[in-house]
């Protein structure tokens, strides 16, 4: 029988593994623009995130697909939430360079 509490504890790793996956993602490409070897940048994270996110998922499963699709869900979820937090920092980022050109 499935546990809530296991549940919860599932969506929340997957939520953190989804802010890792995609905050990781977000970070690679604005400091892969401005590097000398982009392509470093790019497959460096790619192995470091895939591998952490799929040892995350398997840690989490326990043999249990519940588990899995729950995590699944908060790492879906957490894309929004990023995706959310990025935007918001880029606009802000935006308006500050709009007040030093003034």
């Amino acid at each position: 029988m499935i546990d809530f509490l296991d549940l919860i504890v599932a969506i929340l790793a997957g939520l953190a593994i989804g802010i890792f996956f995609f905050g990781g993602l977000w970070f690679t490409v604005r400091k892969a623009v401005q590097a000398k070897t982009p392509a470093l940048w790019f497959v460096g994270s790619f192995i470091l995130r895939v591998g952490i996110t799929m040892g995350g998922f398997y840690i989490i499963s326990l043999g249990n697909w519940q588990h899995l699709l729950v995590a699944l869900l908060g790492f879906g979820i957490a894309r929004f939430i990023v995706l959310d937090f990025t935007k918001s920092f880029e606009i802000n980022q935006q308006k500050k360079e709009l007040n030093h050109e003034a």
